[in-house]
């Protein structure tokens, strides 16, 4: 039932702020009411993922590989995952076998278990040229399955552009060569942390696909959204700042349960201030304002329910702010989590 789900939020530290104080991992609370539970705080958490076909099951994505609760998240603890202190960002479950999971990481590489999440095994380290030297690490933040030919999946890389396999994740291929042209436009150049102008169009947070658009690809990237429609040969810009002042795309995803809608959430920068979440019910075509509430920093994650189309959470980057709604966008509550807490990454819920 949806009035039995809970909400999720993943708090981890900042790159460049290791000082800063305040409670990481994971806290937990009913979606109807109640107060959070912190239930996860020996680990950082980048992101937090709901089995779509069975709430039981939550994961954590870490500073030390996959966390899994089996009771609704009300505790966690660590995976036969074989790695130890490698950061975990990103769930995708395989549309064929639920009990298949992919898992993203950083540096680059991808994980895959084969038992529900109990355990998991590195595949093949993708073999993908390094576009962007950074301070930091690239990451797999997000993976997504085409929905007609579930053996191709597409990750989107920060500060590394997009790669796709089309033999379940066991080889990659680069996708990146159309965002690198896109950034000889002089509007599509950013620079702030790398060797290259290029950057912000390899700034990739998300990347997702409509399942009423299968063959339409569209990715999150620091200059905006952008679409591919030849398995990311070549990109367009979607031109967002039309409908919003910000353009900085965090996050977006494609409803479960609306086919046809994306949800986007769009902001100044990555350190900011003011952020808006987006809606289009055309594939992207257009987009209108669905938030009724003011962040105060990034918005870093959408939180969209499997099932319920009417619960829709977002998670801003400071002061642990959370806001929901729960009747699709009629009325908003703040669910601020409590205390001091380091940098909201990811909310979910289920």
């Amino acid at each position: 039932m949806a009035d039995q789900s809970n909400v999720y939020a993943g708090v981890a530290g900042y790159f460049g702020k290791p000082d800063h104080p305040g409670r990481v991992g994971v806290f937990r609370r009913a979606a109807s009411d109640g107060d959070w539970q912190h239930v996860l705080g020996t680990v950082q958490a980048y992101t937090v993922f709901v089995h779509p076909d069975d709430p039981e099951t939550v994961f954590a994505g870490t500073n030390d590989g996959v966390w899994r609760s089996t009771d609704r998240g009300a505790t966690f603890r660590r995976t036969a995952f074989p790695d130890s202190k490698t950061q975990v960002w990103c769930f995708l479950v395989d549309s064929r076998d639920r009990k298949r999971l992919f898992a993203g990481a950083s540096p680059i590489d991808i994980y895959r278990s084969d038992d529900g999440g109990a355990s998991w095994r590195k595949l093949a380290t993708p073999a993908i040229a390094t576009h962007c030297k950074g301070p930091f690490a690239s990451r797999v933040m997000r993976l997504v399955q085409h929905p007609t030919r579930p053996d191709e999946i597409y990750a989107a890389l920060e500060i590394n552009g997009v790669m796709r396999s089309t033999d379940s994740g066991e080889t990659w291929s680069d996708c990146s060569q159309g965002l690198i042209d896109l950034a000889a436009q002089p509007h599509l150049q950013s620079k702030l942390v790398s060797d290259t102008t290029a950057e912000g169009m390899l700034d990739v947070h998300a990347v997702a696909i409509d399942p009423a658009d299968p063959d339409a690809l569209i990715l999150a990237v620091r200059m905006g959204l952008f679409r591919s429609t030849d398995r990311g040969r070549s990109w367009s810009d979607m031109e967002v700042g039309r409908f919003s002042p910000t353009t900085y795309g965090r996050d977006i995803k494609a409803s479960a349960a609306e086919p046809g809608t994306l949800y986007s959430a769009l902001s100044v920068a990555a350190a900011s201030h003011d952020g808006g979440l987006y809606r289009s019910q055309d594939g992207g075509g257009s987009w209108q304002r669905f938030d009724k509430v003011q962040v105060h920093g990034t918005i870093m994650s959408i939180g969209l329910h499997p099932r319920d189309a009417g619960q829709v959470y977002i998670g801003a980057r400071y002061d642990g702010e959370v806001f929901g709604t729960r009747d699709a966008g009629r009325t908003w509550q703040a669910m601020p989590l409590p205390g001091e807490v380091q940098h909201l990454y990811a909310v979910a819920c289920g």
